[in-house]
């Protein structure tokens, strides 16, 4: 194991934090190169909703499965052969020359972000020692959300090159991604010496066409109306996935142990997640396109309006960390989310021809605080409930969480404020519609901090620790191989 200030433990982040904030600073571009994308490729709302659902389908389908993979053939090892395969598929991205390609190409890259998301923090996990894992995965949040907060400014400068410029949004992926696969050399190799059995394929595959259906359903449902094909596809969604959940039952090895929700503080931390990246991933698909076709911000404008949420996530997120490993989390995690909902709601400000300094700074002030205050005890207290024998997968369900309730809010918020296809071409319908958006996504992120105050417990960052410091009752013992973690 390696420590937090030495020169192994500085590698080891440098190659997560870069991998991570990979995944991360795609996202966060693609949304505010979406109004240019529509315009050069001639697409509308729907396309543009499927252009970043694609990849968080794929994603959030076979996250478990890249978790399993980690803990069975070696973490760093399919860590860079994510990397590679997310490279690919941007660069196939860079090059579509339709939204149905583009989409498609998007949806490859989600497979290659499904291995490379839960190793990232995996390896950190596994690596680090006991008492320094709460700091390097404080650290790791807050460089990773600085990536997050800082893809919009960049997004922004690249569209503002020319109408193609969008392209440049998934091409800037080539150099990061070839300075990770440098650096990967120097993380230790760790996997799960206990794991047998074979690799779950089935599951994987029930949880991707569960998922996919119920997606397409609400996405084309909410947006064309609710006809035998949209109610059919939920419908035929929700029963896979049933049958996924019974099939993970009785699996011998599944690729979801649902052992995993049998400790509460995990299972707690998880639903915190549920209502709190719901929110998140809703409002940032919306904003930056309120900002551009309702409020008439360029995009570079749009893009460099988060930068506030990037200072706060670089001066706090790794001092959270190190405060939820000494007082214990449950504070932050109930004070975090309302904050960041007050901040939220603040957004109500925004409308046609409204000024960056009266409408929209303050709520995004308020707004990182509260996500600075937030995400790296949420990421620690899901580490720390995890059991150790299931590092790789404990990490892959919290990011499926989070990902899949971004990918619901993505799918049905739009609808659900108003914001239809016509309301899109309209600023003042456009406009009107974000702010309803905007209601229901302080609500539901505020109900997050509702959950933690009720549910989660101050000892669980001292309590995991020590389960990880002493044989594990599995019979594995605390090595860098068997460590576990979970991360948003």
């Amino acid at each position: 194991m390696v420590r937090y200030g030495s020169r192994a433990g500085r590698w080891v982040l440098l190659a997560t934090i870069l991998a991570s904030g990979i995944a991360q600073l795609d996202a966060t571009v693609v949304n505010v190169a979406l109004p240019r994308i529509g315009r050069n490729l001639h697409i509308g709302l729907t396309s543009l909703q499927w252009t970043v659902n694609a990849y968080a389908l794929t994603l959030s389908g076979l996250l478990l499965l890249g978790g399993s993979l980690g803990d069975r053939f070696g973490r760093r090892r399919v860590f860079v052969l994510g990397v590679v395969w997310f490279t690919a598929a941007s660069l196939g991205c860079a090059l579509a020359p339709t939204g149905a390609v583009l989409i498609a190409m998007r949806a490859v890259q989600g497979v290659g972000g499904a291995m490379l998301t839960p190793g990232s923090l995996a390896i950190l996990q596994a690596v680090f020692e006991p008492d320094d894992r709460a700091p390097a995965v404080g650290a790791w949040s807050g460089l990773t959300g600085v990536a997050s907060a800082l893809g919009p400014v960049v997004g922004g400068l690249l569209v503002a090159v020319a109408p193609w410029g969008w392209r440049l949004v998934f091409l800037i992926n080539l150099p990061l991604a070839a300075a990770v696969v440098f650096v990967a050399r120097h993380i230790p190799e760790t996997r799960d010496d206990t794991a047998e059995g074979r690799i779950d394929i089935v599951g994987a595959a029930l949880a991707a066409v569960g998922l996919a259906a119920v997606i397409y359903g609400l996405t084309e449902g909410s947006t064309f109306g609710w006809g035998t094909r949209q109610i059919g596809a939920t419908a035929a969604g929700v029963v896979v996935l049933t049958v996924f959940a019974i099939v993970e039952l009785r699996e011998r090895t599944p690729m979801l142990p649902m052992r995993l929700f049998r400790s509460q503080q995990f299972s707690a931390a998880n639903a915190v997640t549920v209502v709190v990246y719901g929110s998140l991933g809703g409002v940032f698909f919306l904003l930056p396109v309120e900002l551009q076709q309702g409020a008439g911000f360029s995009a570079l404008a749009a893009g460099a309006s988060l930068l506030p949420v990037t200072a706060m996530l670089l001066l706090l997120s790794a001092r959270m960390g190190r405060y939820a490993a000494r007082s214990g989390p449950r504070l932050q995690m109930m004070v975090g989310p309302i904050v960041a909902a007050v901040g939220i709601t603040l957004l109500t400000r925004v409308h046609p021809g409204a000024s960056y300094l009266s409408a929209v700074l303050p709520g995004i002030l308020v707004f990182g605080l509260g996500m600075a205050t937030t995400v790296a005890p949420l990421t620690a207290t899901v580490m720390a409930a995890a059991p150790s024998r299931d590092v790789g997968v404990a990490s892959a369900v919290n990011n499926d969480v989070a990902r899949t309730a971004a990918l619901f809010a993505v799918a049905v918020l739009p609808a659900l404020s108003g914001i239809t296809a016509t309301a899109y071409k309209s600023p003042i319908a456009l406009s009107n519609g974000f702010h309803h958006a905007v209601w229901i996504a302080a609500t539901l992120c505020a109900l997050g901090g509702v959950l933690a105050g009720l549910l989660i417990r101050n000892d669980v960052l001292k309590s995991g620790t020590s389960k990880r410091e002493a044989p594990d009752q599995s019979g594995v013992a605390s090595t860098p191989g068997s460590s576990g973690a979970a991360g948003s």
